[in-house]
């Protein structure tokens, strides 16, 4: 593995793009970036905040273990907005039973309220992995929106109430490798039958990415809706490795794709088409090329194991609390 040339000299801007003219600047020269702050504050009246705490709604806290991302105040801003400080948590963001695509009844007569709070829970997922299917499910109804929709997203809220302060942390001791974990839930969708896809990646033990999406076909099958899954995945790797080899860190070991479809994995280690296969033709070319050039290994794991798990299916308090700090979640202000 290499990290590129370390005497290259990299800086990083973060810019804020929402008129706050607000920047994060980062590299690997420590004078450097003294350097630019002092040509930045001769071309334009600045203040130096010092180390970066706070920004875009993101906490940023440091320790020996490594850096971590929250979103507690924007939290507790989505909680008071909607009146529910003072309600029980909940458990669990969805109702593992939950039949939302089904709900009908009228509209509700403003949907500025839904649409304002659907809209600040999807930035708030960028720290929160496990509000990610939740997510997922109600902005589907932003047009559609009747009381039962209004009463999940509330249920979502009252889940944040029990953990304002939880969020990811990037850890210190990285091997800064890839792992990506995929899965698929068949044909979920009621009214469609379309199929859910959810992944994660990791750097290392440092979840970075992670999306819930509906698949834009129908699967005929549960192996076809997994290998979809998988080459979403696929996409995702290989566009991070492609940035990270961009900031001067190379991969010369194969990138981990975990799935828990031992068919799938099977489809993607034969190279012989044939019936189940017809449907992905396309796919099936892209995995097994990144598989014989040694992009990528693909690995089983045990569907209780699955991490990608909490993004396919609203999940019970015992499974998310399982999950929880294998997806490097964790709750800064917990007690100890």
């Amino acid at each position: 593995m290499t990290y590129g040339d370390p005497t290259e000299l990299q800086l990083f801007v973060v810019l804020d793009i929402f008129g706050n003219n607000d920047l994060v600047i980062s590299g690997n020269n420590d004078d450097a970036i003294v350097s630019f702050k002092e040509y930045l504050s001769h071309c334009f009246h600045m203040k130096d905040l010092g180390t970066l705490k706070y920004f875009l709604g993101i906490e940023v806290a440091r320790s020996p273990t490594g850096i971590f991302l929250c979103q507690r105040k924007y939290t507790l801003d989505i909680i008071t907005e909607a009146g529910l400080l003072g309600a029980k948590p909940a458990s669990s963001p969805l109702d593992p039973n939950h039949h939302l695509p089904l709900v009908t009844g009228i509209p509700l007569s403003d949907s500025t309220q839904y649409q304002r709070l659907v809209g600040r829970l999807i930035y708030l997922s960028v720290t929160r992995p496990d509000i990610s299917y939740s997510v997922h499910m109600l902005a589907q109804f932003i047009q559609t929106r009747v009381q039962e929709h209004w009463d999940a997203a509330l249920r979502v809220v009252r889940y944040l109430k029990g953990t304002p302060s939880q969020g990811i942390i990037l850890r210190v001791d990285c091997d800064l490798q890839l792992y990506g974990w995929c899965d698929a839930d068949w044909a979920t969708c009621p009214l469609t039958r379309r199929s859910l896809t959810g992944w994660i990646v990791f750097l290392g033990n440092s979840p970075i990415s992670w999306k819930t999406k509906k698949q834009h076909t129908v699967s005929r099958s549960s192996a076809e809706a997994e290998y979809r899954s998988m080459a979403t995945t696929m996409c995702e790797l290989k566009w991070l490795k492609g940035l990270l080899h961009s900031l001067g860190i190379g991969h010369l070991r194969p990138m981990l794709l975990y799935c828990d479809s031992q068919v799938a994995l099977h489809i993607a280690a034969n190279p012989v088409f044939h019936e189940r296969t017809k449907h992905i033709d396309i796919d099936c070319h892209f995995i097994r090329d990144a598989i014989l050039n040694g992009t990528i290994t693909t690995r089983y794991v045990n569907t209780s194991s699955q991490l990608a798990d909490i993004f396919t299916k609203a999940l019970g308090k015992r499974q998310i609390d399982f999950f929880l700090p294998k997806l490097g979640i964790q709750n800064l202000h917990a007690p100890t």
